[in-house]
């Protein structure tokens, strides 16, 4: 069932992007920036700065002086540009593992749901604290893939049971960083101090199936890129096995739980 050639992890459409879990980023994003609860008027990075969610909620809800995005993903830095139109934040095509920017320029330096995606996570981290004042706040969050990222652990537990060899795909067993003593640790050894994590656990409601669905049909990340890999009749399998075991309630809607681990420490 599955398709060995099929890219595993495809970022490359903002708007395909959004309708799949940009909608919920924005909800941890808040909540990310609000327990940071730094001052206004700071400069920040953003780092895989995607589609321009959390720089928006830095310019909302932190009231910074300036914000930087960079991502390496022209599609994404697009979407971004288009929808965060504000004097203080400028968009770049970077490498999180090669920052482009002077050391010790920013009060903070952030990331939302990228370091899982990095090849070398330890470098990216590194990177950022390069680019800290001292003093500043390096902080980043991830989605909890392993358990309570509940809506992706629905279709990955239903394509594994049809299809074994998706377990090389599924982000919850690939990705242990997703947990809060390995970001701790990371940013331990990096040479952070006053380290805390927490979880972010947000509402992730579905109107009715459909709702569900369709987002896994537009080809971005490693579940829709494995969806899309399958012919028409093993994903309308897929489809209906993952429909037998979603919790709906009365009212057809599914509701469910996106947790993501959040971790800060201070250069």
């Amino acid at each position: 069932m599955s398709n060995k050639n099929s890219p595993k992890d495809f970022w490359a459409s903002g708007d395909k992007y959004e309708k799949y879990v940009g909608r919920w980023s924005r909800k941890v994003a808040r909540e990310f920036i609000h327990w940071l609860a730094l001052p206004e008027g700071r400069e920040w990075l953003d780092v895989g700065c995607g589609t321009g969610a959390l720089s928006q909620t830095i310019l909302e809800i932190a009231d910074a002086k300036r914000v930087k995005g960079i991502d390496r993903s022209e599609g994404f830095l697009k979407t971004a540009r288009e929808k965060v139109k504000d004097p203080r934040v400028e968009f770049e095509t970077g490498d999180a593992q090669s920052i482009p920017t002077d050391d010790a320029t920013f009060d903070a330096a952030v990331s939302g749901l990228v370091l899982n995606f990095v090849p070398e996570p330890r470098k990216m981290v590194s990177e950022m604290k390069q680019a800290l004042r001292t003093g500043g706040t390096l902080a980043l969050y991830v989605w909890d893939y392993a358990d309570k990222m509940q809506f992706l652990r629905h279709f990955w537990d239903a394509a594994v049971a049809l299809d074994p060899a998706a377990s090389e795909l599924d982000e919850g067993p690939r990705f242990p960083l997703c947990h809060p003593d390995a970001l701790a640790e990371l940013l331990q050894e990096t040479g952070l101090s006053q380290i805390e994590t927490r979880p972010i656990d947000i509402e992730n409601t579905f109107k009715d199936f459909d709702d569900y669905w369709l987002p896994f049909l537009g080809g971005q990340g490693p579940a829709p890129s494995y969806a899309m890999s399958l012919g028409e009749e093993r994903r309308a399998e897929l489809r209906e096995r993952i429909r037998s075991g979603l919790p709906f309630a009365p009212d057809g809607s599914i509701p469910l739980v996106a947790r993501a681990w959040a971790v800060r420490g201070v250069k």
